[in-house]
């Protein structure tokens, strides 16, 4: 588990410069912040939230809007219990809002910085793809010789 001491980050140069101009304004010295433990876990929780890829394409298909169980059953081709359980727990994460309309329930993105987040991993691992096919493409002239 964790201990009661708070962790010291030591920050790369942030990738975004609005970030780097948040940390300035709030009078944070971006290169090292201090995280309490309690802190840590509860970012470690938002995660492993988004460590599922069921749970992705859930949140994928309410990007366009909201939708009630049976409209994502269709577009991600999951069972309704597969559904109706990450959904419960997208919605106790606070990451998806539950909205009843007569007979049906919807189901809506409340916290839009979820779609930043993925794009910055996304970017992030489009780079590393990169970097990786550059590595292998000057190990190509190795094996034809």
């Amino acid at each position: 588990m964790f201990s009661n001491r708070a962790v010291t980050v030591v920050a790369e140069p942030p990738l975004d410069q609005s970030v780097s101009s948040a940390f300035l304004e709030s009078g944070v010295d971006s290169s090292r912040i201090n995280i309490p433990p309690a802190a840590l876990a509860r970012i470690a929780d938002y995660f492993k939230v988004l460590s599922e890829v069921s749970r992705l394409q859930i949140l994928c298909t309410l990007k366009s809007g909201p939708k009630n169980v049976s409209q994502i059953i269709d577009l991600t081709e999951m069972g309704q219990a597969n559904v109706s359980k990450h959904l419960k727990l997208l919605t106790q994460a606070g990451m998806v809002g539950r909205h009843p309309q007569g007979v049906s329930v919807y189901y809506q993105i409340s916290d839009p910085t979820l779609f930043r987040l993925c794009d910055l991993v996304c970017e992030q691992l489009s780079i590393q793809l990169q970097e990786r096919t550059e590595e292998l493409q000057q190990l190509a002239p190795l094996k034809e010789g």
